[in-house]
């Protein structure tokens, strides 16, 4: 599939977002969710309004990891209203999550199924005024990937940041995963290396439980931006099976730090990359 010089569509429910941000990985397990919640709190507290889009379709986590698990979607003149995950409603999120009866059930469909509920979520979904759009996928260059790309790209600007962990297995599917990216026309704005050493939570020193600079060694070849690498991280694990604010409430922590760096960055660098 080969990017569409030019192409544009009616901005509908997508007009006030500003900025689109793809998470993605070649390989399952590397922790794109994670990534893409921590990366919404991180930007909340920079005053930014973010909203989320997970169509990671058969595992969709991020409703357990913002505590929004059980909440109802509803609908309005302009299609489905997300789901506010603060008194602020400062974070949107939308997943197949709130349309499951049982939280346990299994999503098993077919492709056509699939890419009509990421059409719908792209088009039905009233997000209002957005700073970042910030949309988990999941693992690998599959039919839902595409569809994603095909719906989103009318819509820019629309960046890719790219996950992976320091293992040479893993580096393998990811480098995979900036070649969907040259071949779709996705613009990288960086790679994140996750699970990047153990930061203990006592003296805080930081032991490489995997291999070390992958991450980094995979951007410098692919001459795409490294971001920076967040460490395993026993306080973020916590907070993200409690479904707290990791970024207001462990600021202390190394995984903080490296956060909000790439936060940063992402902030950076959106606007130069894709004016």
């Amino acid at each position: 599939m080969e990017a569409v010089a030019g192409e544009r569509a009616e901005p509908g429910n997508l007009a006030g977002v500003r900025n689109i941000i793809l998470v993605l990985s070649g390989k399952g397990g590397v922790g794109k969710s994670t990534i893409s919640t921590e990366l919404a709190l991180a930007l909340r507290h920079q005053g930014k309004k973010v909203g989320i889009l997970d169509v990671d379709l058969c595992g969709p986590s991020i409703p357990h990891m913002l505590r929004a698990q059980g909440k109802a979607v509803h609908q309005c003149d302009s299609g489905w209203v997300p789901v506010f995950v603060d008194q602020e409603q400062s974070i949107s999120l939308m997943s197949v999550g709130f349309l499951l009866e049982n939280p346990d059930e299994a999503v098993v469909w077919r492709g056509p199924k699939k890419h009509a509920l990421i059409k719908q979520f792209v088009s039905d979904v009233a997000w209002g005024e957005l700073d970042y759009l910030v949309v988990d996928t999941p693992p690998g260059t599959s039919d839902e990937h595409m569809a994603t790309v095909e719906a989103l790209r009318p819509y820019r600007p629309l960046g890719a940041l790219v996950v992976t962990t320091p293992q040479a297995v893993s580096v393998g599917d990811v480098r995979r995963e900036l070649t969907f990216c040259r071949k779709t026309g996705l613009q990288v704005i960086g790679v994140i290396e996750n699970m990047s050493g153990f930061a203990c939570p006592h003296c805080a020193e930081c032991t490489n439980v995997f291999s070390k600079g992958g991450g980094e060694e995979l951007a410098q070849l692919a001459g795409v931006p490294f971001l920076g690498s967040v460490p395993l991280d026993p306080q973020l694990t916590r907070s993200l099976e409690e479904g707290g604010d990791f970024i207001q409430e462990f600021p202390k922590s190394p995984a903080y730090s490296a956060l909000t760096s790439i936060a940063q960055k992402v902030l950076h660098r959106m606007p130069a990359l894709l004016s």
